[in-house]
């Protein structure tokens, strides 16, 4: 089954101060630009990546962990975003500066190696949520299988930071 998402990436509606991150940055020419799309019903989001081969781990023709960490710690934030924003009612459009959210702590527990020749498919869901703090939890998976799982804590950003 596959998961409907909106047609507006969450990381496009970044703030322009915050579009430079290496892994979901769109203004970062050498970054990754991972993409996350809210599930049109709001209660889930999606992110798709199948990493060059250049990123495999110290098992051939897998994810090196560090990378899988880095696709939850961008999707975790872009999720946090997400769900910090349609908790005020608010909609993602073209026009949406949305809230940024940073990583406070991030745990992964790897299942079972992740291939790099496959489409790896990340979604996430909303556990809690504060007035500043967001939990996310969400699972990669290849072909239906799941191979990592992770759990955020992520923080809305100070306008000062």
């Amino acid at each position: 089954m596959t998961l409907e998402t909106r047609k507006i990436a969450i990381q496009d509606t970044y703030g322009d101060r915050f579009q430079h991150c290496w892994g979901c940055g769109p203004k970062n020419e050498l970054g990754l630009h991972l993409k996350t799309y809210p599930s049109l019903d709001g209660k889930e989001c999606i992110t798709r990546i199948r990493p060059e081969s250049h990123y495999t781990g110290g098992v051939p023709a897998n994810v090196f962990g560090g990378m899988i960490a880095m696709i939850f710690d961008c999707h975790g934030t872009a999720s946090a975003a997400w769900f910090a924003h349609q908790e005020k009612g608010l909609d993602l459009t073209q026009d949406t500066v949305i809230g940024r959210f940073i990583t406070a702590r991030l745990e992964v527990d790897y299942k079972s190696p992740t291939p790099i020749d496959q489409e790896i498919i990340v979604t996430s869901q909303l556990e809690e949520l504060g007035a500043r703090k967001a939990i996310i939890v969400m699972e990669m998976s290849v072909a239906g299988q799941p191979r990592a799982k992770a759990r955020m804590v992520a923080v809305a950003v100070k306008d000062h930071m």
